[in-house]
């Protein structure tokens, strides 16, 4: 069964969609987008706990690598551009997921999502108006990862320290955020056609005039 890009989009017309590179304040924007005009919240990897109970691998392998993992230390071991490969896969096997529980949330209330649906399907089932990309340097998207208190990134350095070798962990680890984080994917996102903003690394905290931005943007603000 296929349903159509159109069908899609009308279910989806209640939902916002922020997407873009690590540590450019997509996580802190959502949090804060949902809390100022009450909507639903949809913070980064929302649809696993859904996911990682269906997901097959004859039709979803990069979704079910984290259920069948033994030990984190090879999660963190592995070779950069498998790690590159397995993230963008990732997503856009996740993508299904996504649309399905953001129809289920967004018939009748705003939905603001911290989304990895890949660009191409966000062009098909969403607008201009509905989508916003966020982008940091490389510099502070691979060396800040883990400047971080959420629990996934203080969990992946805690086994990245329990290495037998974990200075190299790590490095071959910052590798594989280098690829994710490289000027490819960055250009992919900056000539995507969405709107765009772009962290800068000045040290001032530009949460509130980001937010006003992007919420201006969607039209949330006039």
């Amino acid at each position: 069964m296929i349903i159509e890009n159109n069908i899609l989009k009308y279910h989806l017309r209640n939902v916002y969609f922020i997407t873009g590179t690590a540590y450019a304040g997509k996580s802190t924007t959502v949090r804060m987008l949902a809390d100022r005009y009450d909507m639903v919240f949809c913070g980064e990897n929302y649809h696993i706990a859904v996911s990682d109970q269906i997901a097959t691998p004859d039709l979803q392998p990069d979704l079910c690598y984290r259920r069948n993992l033994k030990d984190w230390k090879d999660f963190v071991t592995r070779a950069p551009e498998e790690y590159e490969r397995w993230i963008y896969n990732s997503g856009r096997e996740g993508a299904g997921f996504e649309i399905a529980q953001l129809i289920s949330l967004a018939e009748d209330k705003k939905v603001i999502v911290d989304t990895c649906i890949p660009l191409d399907i966000l062009k098909e089932i969403s607008d201009y108006s509905r989508v916003a990309v966020m982008l940091s340097p490389q510099s502070m998207s691979v060396e800040r990862f883990f400047d971080r208190s959420d629990p996934e990134k203080q969990f992946l350095l805690r086994v990245i320290e329990s290495c037998e070798n974990p200075d190299a962990v790590m490095e071959n680890y910052r590798r594989g955020l280098s690829l994710i984080n490289s000027q490819k994917h960055y250009d992919e996102y900056l000539n995507s056609g969405f709107f765009t903003v772009v962290r800068e690394d000045n040290g001032k905290d530009t949460r509130e005039e980001v937010c006003d931005v992007i919420a201006r943007h969607f039209g949330l603000i006039p």
